[in-house]
């Protein structure tokens, strides 16, 4: 057991946190002594512990000796480890176990693509295999069971590139079934305990959701649940008779709740609910019974509403100083696998015997920055000019004084997502080098119910803008930030954030770093990806509609692009060669519209990325290139750069302006 001080239990839920309250004045900030970028953005040493069904062995992700993640398998007691896959260049983020005990399985695209074909290694004979081999397919696992410990569902649309269908695989001979045809408006599939497809949620014409049931693998599809887009609905499991349902609604509440819902009556019981948004839910994978579920306020506490295992949750509330997660178990239930995540600490996993009521630390992802003085992230509420409540989170750097700082705001993407409380490597990068990072939930952020949410809808570049200025005049308005050094930085939605607030609010940014952001949201939409096709409706909601002569005024008028000539502060742009979210041609136009009015822009384009940085060689080089750049703007310090490019890194560099 860990021997730190435990500020404070994770199995409570919290209220909002009241309004941010300054500490009391600490010594100038020391930035001597930079903690390495390496030590923060290189891969992790060991990441996504995971068991197996039997209990018997331990999966992980760590680096090659060419610094390539690869999946890796040890003997539980013994020393014995392996590597067991061997992907060349990107580096494999996410695998699972199969139910049968011998395969590890995981996805992987191509130089960031995200058509992510579905690969398998047998640990017995150590054969790799591609299960889905067609090139500009994407695959998705949909469903595994342990009572099928040699199948499992999966979707593809290799059928028509639009459209999901699912299939049924047998993980020995390589074999695809068609399970169930997607009629064309499918976004979603699930299946029961007898990995049967039975649920499917669609986008409707008006971007709200509806649930379709079919009472078995060949009956008819029927309209079950509908509801319009202003509330929040999703289908998480059947139960194990497949009678009921377990979802997270917003129906007859502002916050999302996890209730099971009866399917031939529509009887309904409440199982878990708070102030905010349900969190996450822990589903027995057997008895399909909820356990637990999580809110986050501000930190992430859990609800437990499973008798059976409230002595674990108590357990593991004092275990570790942490908010954390039950990510796998074992097939008898014996032994969980627990990640931990703090804002002072890198990400913690650790091995929980529920028997003996005991953790065992299994490994820190980072353990170089372990014992070393990190910055503390703490939660406030902002109020937006019209009154709205703004969940945020405030860094200072280590031992500074809350006056007159530099300021970083820092730019969540999706915009349908949220910044949560926890370990950041780019919060403690900006606080070490001396700045204050101001995080913002600003409206249309997911968690605090639909009324939040739907405040966002339509108002990019408006409302959801003036939220991230109104924190901003906030922290200068408390003396904390220096007005003259304030900078905006973000990827995807954060770097049309950059973005808009360089070009829509000039005088407020010293600067703006933009990582695969979107400068004109009429070409944004016009090339989604064609399986991006049934939630169009989606998009049309909550941006709007580019055939609305009416949304496309509001389209342009809330897109950089067309403001670009008063873009006169310095701009940083990343972006990935291969990003089927946001294309190239999205950071290009804004370039190039930069260069013609005399402005300044950095623009690092990555041949073999995505929608983000994957491979460490370029997340490196970039963040060296971001690490100069807030220096030279906001007067920090700076690390200095090996070479040119960073090594392994496939940065191009176009420099406008001086």
């Amino acid at each position: 057991m860990d021997k730190r001080p435990h500020r404070r239990s994770t199995c409570a839920i919290f209220a909002l946190a009241p309004l941010f309250l300054l500490p009391a004045p600490l010594p100038a900030v020391d930035t001597s002594g930079l903690i390495p970028r390496e030590v923060l953005f290189g891969n992790p040493e060991k990441h996504r512990a995971r068991i197996s069904p039997d209990g018997l062995r331990l999966a992980w992700i760590a680096p090659d000796e060419s610094n390539v993640l690869q999946v890796w398998v040890k003997t539980i007691g013994r020393e014995d480890d392996k590597k067991v896959t061997a992907d060349k260049k990107r580096g494999i983020r996410v695998f699972r176990w199969a139910e049968d005990n011998r395969t590890i399985l995981y996805r992987q695209d191509s130089d960031g693509d995200e058509n992510w074909h579905l690969y398998g290694v047998d640990l017995e004979s150590g054969r790799a295999r591609d299960y889905t081999p067609e090139t500009e397919v994407r695959a998705d696992i949909t469903a595994m069971e342990p009572d099928f410990p040699h199948e499992l569902l999966v979707q593809l649309n290799r059928r028509d590139r639009r459209l999901f269908d699912v299939y049924r695989l047998d993980l020995r001979t390589g074999n695809l079934v068609l399970e169930a045809e997607n009629p064309g408006d499918v976004a979603g599939w699930k299946a029961d305990a007898r990995l049967h497809v039975r649920a499917a949620s669609v986008a409707t014409p008006d971007g709200g959701t509806e649930i379709r049931i079919r009472d078995d693998a060949k009956a008819p599809w029927r309209s079950w649940l509908k509801v319009g887009p202003e509330e929040i609905l999703s289908f998480e499991a059947f139960t194990a008779d497949g009678k009921s349902a377990i979802l997270i609604s917003s129906i007859g509440s502002d916050t999302t709740r996890v209730v099971e819902r009866d399917i031939a009556t529509g009887t309904e019981k409440i199982i878990a609910s708070a102030d905010v948004d349900a969190d996450g839910v822990l589903i027995h994978p057997r008895r399909r019974v909820v356990q637990a579920v999580a809110f986050a306020p501000a930190r992430s506490g859990w609800m437990v509403v499973d008798p059976t295992v409230q002595a674990d949750f108590t357990g593991l509330v004092g275990l570790f100083d942490g908010d954390f997660t039950v990510v796998d178990r074992d097939a008898k239930d014996a032994t969980w696998i627990v990640a931990y995540s703090t804002d002072q600490a890198p990400d913690r996993y650790y091995a929980w015997d529920r028997t003996a009521r005991k953790g065992t630390l299994l490994f820190s992802a980072r353990p170089r920055l372990d014992g070393l003085p990190l910055a503390t992230m703490q939660p406030l509420v902002l109020r937006s000019r019209d009154g709205l409540s703004l969940p945020s989170y405030f860094t200072l750097p280590f031992g500074a004084m809350a006056r007159g700082l530099p300021l970083v705001l820092l730019v969540h993407g999706g915009p349908w997502s949220r910044d949560r409380w926890g370990f950041d490597p780019e919060v403690q990068w900006l606080a070490k080098r001396g700045y204050a990072v101001l995080q913002v939930n600003y409206r249309g952020s997911s968690g605090y119910g639909k009324r939040f949410l739907s405040a966002g809808f339509k108002e990019w570049g408006g409302k959801m803008h003036e939220d991230l200025i109104d924190a901003v005049n906030w922290a200068v308005g408390q003396g904390i930030a220096d007005r003259r050094k304030v900078a905006i930085f973000g990827g995807s939605y954060g770097g049309y954030a950059a973005l808009a607030g360089l070009a829509f609010t000039p005088e407020v940014f010293a600067c703006g770093v933009d990582i695969v952001g979107p400068s004109n949201l009429e070409t944004l939409i016009a090339s989604i990806p064609p399986y991006w096709k049934p939630l169009r409706s989606l998009f049309d909601a909550r941006i709007g509609n580019v055939d609305d002569p009416e949304d496309l005024e509001l389209i342009r008028s809330a897109s950089p692009i067309f403001k670009a000539e008063k873009i006169a502060r310095p701009l940083l742009i990343g972006q990935g060669a291969n990003d089927p979210r946001v294309k190239p041609a999205e950071s290009e136009q804004v370039v190039k519209a930069i260069e013609k009015n005399k402005g300044r822009v950095i623009y690092v384009l990555y041949p073999d990325e995505g929608h983000g940085f994957a491979r460490a060689e370029n997340r490196l080089d970039f963040y060296a290139r971001a690490e100069a750049f807030l220096a030279e703007c906001l007067d920090g310090p700076s690390e200095p750069m090996k070479g040119e490019t960073y090594p392994g890194a496939t940065a191009v560099v176009k420099v406008i302006g001086k």
